[in-house]
């Protein structure tokens, strides 16, 4: 899916730029170039950071409870 039309930026490279260590809205918009234009797609790129975190920290609690 495309989450930023002005710089064509989707959610695949969003997800590669969080997998890379952007951890941060404006980390991923730094390097993925979302957001720099209109930035209309900011609130689709902060769900797609915030989902991540929440993926993490399930896998973190879980991985918590096997301990």
């Amino acid at each position: 899916m495309i989450v930023c039309h002005c710089r064509v930026v989707s959610d695949r490279d969003v997800d590669a730029a969080v997998s890379e260590g952007a951890r941060t809205v404006a980390a991923v918009c730094r390097r993925t170039g979302a957001a720099q234009d209109c930035a209309t797609c900011i609130f689709t790129v902060k769900a797609l950071v915030c989902q991540h975190a929440q993926e993490a920290w399930t896998l973190a609690e879980v991985d918590g409870a096997a301990s």
